[in-house]
């Protein structure tokens, strides 16, 4: 598999995260190829690691001063071989295409875990909406969904939220969507309760993650009590995970953003998260106020250049990298097996490096892959979906319940489907294989298109 692997590179260059993503799943579904040949006389890894469609667009806005400004908007639709593409949209200066191809390979593999008929997209734009004024923001959604709306639709393509587009940008592209199309449809997940949203859908990935850690747990026959958490990032996973751990007897200790984390010893209590809340999603603070505001914590300046974050090197039987991706590299999990931890569960989309997986599966600690254990934000928007054809709204309890069962779902066809090809315990391996079958089965079934 090495001469296929050089030829995605040769082929996709200078996209270091979509090489990383692929070598993963080339290297675990290589015993799948080899016991059904149908899978590679239909050459089904060559056409999944290939879009369907990549859309690239100018967005032009104007900002406060009257400048007209100019960014590079995307959408790759990865694989509708199961249903409408579904995903994200980010925001932020790092967005290309190699980024976002990255993300809807990860996604065609998150959705198909699901159990529910969703394809794989991403997409986004280099825009930054940090400092920028409600109106800028308003006015650069507006311009971006002018266009993107050519490419999407409630039974074509169904983008949600990602770093930097919450409910705000979502309910501004949302409204241009009305406008343009003369239709209330749910071509947006992630929207306003009042206006086609689900209940829980805030909540979803942070939870999700923090029930299929539990399911991991209890393989062991443990739980969260009086556990020591780690989680990294401050924005909604982080949130919600933090959230539910604190609900199931857990103890989470750290909260971070782009500068730098609090590491508060006596623990994020429900008091201390609401106001971690209200700072980033009111305020739009920095995390170093925590520390202002309650003392008795420390904070500690990262950048990302360092050899280490200081973040992975706390004492902890539980982590949750819930910020970005390649944020937890190989010495960072040296220093989480040396100071015993136990599970690391992704919230973000690929938080750990391959060398930091490898070092933690090598040293059996429990490790989920994003693709597994933050499924739950796209289940949940999956639920919406539904809800937006029939036109019926699930109670907050009632969507909680299907997330668990999707969860434990996810949990548990991850690791039948390790043991089968010979993985016992590796959830990387289970997810990837579980979830390239289902959508190489549907892409044989539909023919050579």
């Amino acid at each position: 598999m090495s001469d296929f692997l050089e030829l995605i590179k040769s082929r996709n260059p200078g996209e270091p995260e979509f090489h990383q993503a692929a070598e993963e799943v080339i290297e675990t579904v290589a015993p799948v190829l080899d016991k059904q040949s149908k899978y590679r006389k239909h050459k089904i890894l060559e056409r999944m690691l290939e879009p369907e469609r990549l859309i690239s667009f100018r967005v032009t806005w104007m900002d406060d001063n009257n400048e007209v400004q100019v960014n590079r908007g995307y959408r790759v639709q990865m694989n509708g071989a199961i249903g409408p593409y579904k995903g994200g949209l980010r925001f932020h200066p790092s967005v290309y295409p190699g980024i976002l191809k990255f993300l809807a390979f990860e996604q065609t593999f998150k959705n198909a875990l699901t159990g529910l008929p969703l394809g794989g997209g991403k997409g986004g734009a280099d825009f930054n909406p940090k400092g920028k004024t409600e109106e800028e923001v308003m006015r650069f959604c507006q311009s971006f969904y002018a266009e993107l709306i050519k490419y999407v639709g409630h039974r074509i393509d169904v983008p949600a939220g990602d770093i930097g587009v919450g409910g705000r940008e979502i309910g501004y592209m949302f409204g241009m969507h009305k406008k343009l199309s003369s239709q209330f449809t749910g071509a947006l997940t992630g929207k306003g309760v009042g206006w086609g949203g689900s209940l829980m859908r805030t909540e979803a990935t942070g939870y999700g993650l923090v029930y299929f850690a539990q399911n991991m747990l209890a393989t062991k026959d443990d739980d969260f009590k009086n556990k020591i958490c780690l989680v990294s990032g401050s924005g909604n996973v982080a949130q919600h995970a933090i959230e539910k751990i604190l609900h199931l007897g857990g103890k989470p200790v750290t909260a971070s953003d782009s500068s730098g984390f609090i590491y508060d010893e006596e623990g994020i209590d429900h008091k201390k998260l609401a106001f971690i809340k209200d700072l980033k999603n009111n305020k739009r603070g920095r995390i170093k106020e925590y520390v202002q505001k309650y003392p008795s914590a420390t904070y500690h300046d990262t950048k990302r250049s360092d050899e280490a974050n200081a973040l992975w090197n706390i004492e902890a039987q539980c982590a949750f990298p819930c910020a970005t991706q390649n944020e937890l590299n190989r010495k960072d999990a040296e220093n989480l097996v040396t100071n015993g931890i136990q599970l690391i569960g992704e919230g973000a989309n690929m938080p750990l490096t391959a060398e930091a997986i490898e070092h933690v599966i090598d040293n059996d600690v429990l490790y989920s892959p994003g693709k597994a254990s933050n499924a739950g934000g796209v289940a949940t928007s999956g639920i919406e979906m539904m809800q937006n054809y029939t036109g019926s709204y699930l109670t907050s309890e009632e969507v909680d319940n299907r997330l668990k069962g999707i969860m434990k779902g996810i949990h548990d066809d991850c690791l039948r489907a390790a043991e089968t090809y010979g993985f016992q315990g590796n959830y990387m391996a289970g997810a990837n294989i579980a979830g390239f079958i289902k959508v190489a089965d549907a892409m044989i079934a539909q023919g050579i298109i």
